[in-house]
């Protein structure tokens, strides 16, 4: 019982990190992978999270023992390491924002049948209302918040999948053939899969930033054991429910030969009608609430973070006797970043794929990159060495970097050539 309150007490980057992953690679990627390729692509699912887990692992670790953010340990490694995070962070600022909104929107559209309201204004609707609440309760409300949101989508979902596996897989239509992994649209699906599972590998910084705001916070800091221990619950949490999407994909969608669209509207009716249809009409509400609060809490807590990277990023190249940290500059990351994705909504228009697609090209063929500045990171002085990770995460993140990397030199050149 006392490690559980201890547990609840850490309750926050862990739970961050668990509303933020579950968001495009859970209700679309995954839904889509069981919809399209049926329960193998499980593998794939499980082969990410085990393999990326010690680039997240890095920044409650690197966070915990030097009450630093790991961009400030990019800093400390060399400028270059820290411009180069930098990159990619624009291209995030510029990409997946705007693509969550714009599902977000998509399923609020649905969600309440409203008519003759474009998606552009639903999704500068959202901006407004979820940059107020940031902006007024800042952390703490983010956090006391989403342990509400979580609450409702496990349980949900959890519904969802026991109502769909209860009811049982459909049958495939007349001469439905199984399609094959292993040519190129196979192949750069599965690419982008295992790019955002659970999610981008630069987002270990957005829980390194949590984890230090935490502790300004509670004005007491977990030890390391209590630290990783409520951070390994939040990402065990975004496995299970990876799963869980994949098999509502599989059992309601595997042999119609449907595909789901990229156009946001429409992709969030196919997601509502497909369980409806599938489990009944009386199940409309598990399936509207965990669709709606999966994206809502995505694009908040990715608001957060995106706009707490970005300050801090300006705050570390900007002349020394500069101070960053305060409450208006929050705020102004936070309303810049608003409007920046809302003229990208209105640019890309209510397709979502191109956004995804150009955000999951840079986070996938970056990410082996970030995961060896995270593992330079924990190795390096700034840590006791009795802090730095065992020799078995050693190997697991060498052997994550090799499998990313190949996958992202493949991924290049199928674009490339």
């Amino acid at each position: 019982m006392s490690k559980f309150k201890t547990l609840l007490k850490n309750l926050g980057p862990g739970l961050l990190f668990a509303s933020m992953a579950i968001g495009t690679s859970h209700l679309v990627l995954s839904t889509k992978a069981g919809a399209q390729y049926g329960w193998v692509m499980v593998i794939p699912i499980i082969l990410a999270n085990i393999l990326k887990y010690p680039f997240f692992e890095f920044g409650i670790r690197y966070t915990n023992v030097t009450n630093k953010t790991l961009i400030e340990g990019y800093l400390n490694r060399g400028r270059g390491y820290l411009w180069l995070y930098a990159f990619i962070t624009l291209v995030t600022t510029f990409t997946i924002l705007a693509a969550l909104y714009v599902v977000t929107a998509g399923l609020f559209i649905n969600l309440f049948n409203v008519q003759n309201i474009s998606v552009a204004v639903i999704a500068l609707g959202l901006f407004v209302f979820i940059s107020t609440l940031l902006i007024i309760g800042r952390y703490r409300f983010l956090e006391t918040s989403l342990k509400f949101v979580i609450s409702i989508l496990f349980v949900a979902l959890l519904v969802t999948t026991l109502l769909v596996i209860y009811k049982g897989q459909i049958e495939p239509v007349s001469g439905f053939v199984r399609p094959s992994i292993f040519n190129e649209v196979g192949i750069l699906f599965l690419i982008g899969l295992i790019g955002w599972m659970p999610t981008a590998v630069e987002a270990s910084s957005w829980i390194s930033l949590w984890s230090l705001e935490k502790y300004k916070l509670n004005k007491v800091k977990p030890s390391l054991k209590e630290a990783l221990h409520e951070f390994n619950s939040g990402y065990l949490m975004t496995a299970v429910l990876a799963i869980f999407f994949l098999i509502i994909g599989w059992m309601t969608l595997y042999g119609s030969n449907t595909e789901l669209s990229s156009n946001a509207i429409t992709f969030a009716d196919q997601v509502v009608q497909l369980f409806t249809t599938h489990i009944g009409n009386w199940a409309y509400i598990f399936i509207a609430v965990s669709a709606f609060a999966t994206m809502f809490s995505t694009c908040m807590t990715a608001h957060d973070a995106i706009s707490r990277v970005s300050i801090d990023i300006v705050g570390l190249l900007a002349p020394k006797n500069k101070d960053f940290s305060g409450r208006k500059y929050y705020a102004s990351g936070v309303i810049l970043l608003a409007l920046v994705n809302f003229i990208v909504i209105i640019a890309f228009g209510a397709n979502m794929g191109a956004l995804v697609a150009l955000a999951t090209f840079v986070s996938f063929v970056l990410a082996p990159i970030v995961g060896y500045m995270n593992l330079k990171n924990v190795m390096s002085h700034d840590l006791p060495n009795h802090f730095h990770p065992s020799k078995g995460l050693q190997i697991l993140t060498f052997a994550g970097i090799i499998f990313l990397s190949l996958f992202a030199i493949y991924y290049c050149w199928m674009i490339l050539f």
